[in-house]
């Protein structure tokens, strides 16, 4: 969580910020079968919080090596970070369809020589 908070306050200059975050991130709203029963909850609580929070922008973030693609979905790089590149894409814009909002940001974290780099997918 210490570089994602890190990145969110520093690198995309967001003082405050509500953070869900779960395993596989958003592969539970790209369509996976294996992750159906999460995506009716983040969905519910993305509506939630953008309702209430009044939230105009979502930051979706997948990162290298993730568990939840290697073990649920059987994946192996390099087709894994392919489809994690490909599942931001498609969660971004089912977050625009269920919030209604526009500014909607993918980012792949990867640690490189021991240090986090969050490179931008465009979504």
């Amino acid at each position: 969580g210490e570089h994602f908070d890190d990145f969110l306050q520093n690198g995309l200059g967001l003082p405050r910020y509500d953070r869900v975050s779960l395993p596989g991130g958003p592969a539970c709203l790209a369509g996976h079968q294996e992750a159906s029963l999460e995506e009716r909850g983040v969905v519910d609580e993305l509506r939630f919080l953008v309702e209430v929070h009044k939230l105009k922008r979502v930051v979706l973030v997948a990162h290298q090596g993730c568990a939840f693609y290697a073990s649920r979905l059987g994946l192996k790089e390099p087709r894994l970070e392919l489809v994690q590149r490909a599942d931001l894409v498609r969660a971004a814009a089912y977050v625009q369809r269920v919030t209604g909002l526009d500014q909607i940001e993918g980012y792949f974290l990867r640690l490189v020589d021991g240090k986090a780099r969050f490179v931008g997918v465009e979504v």
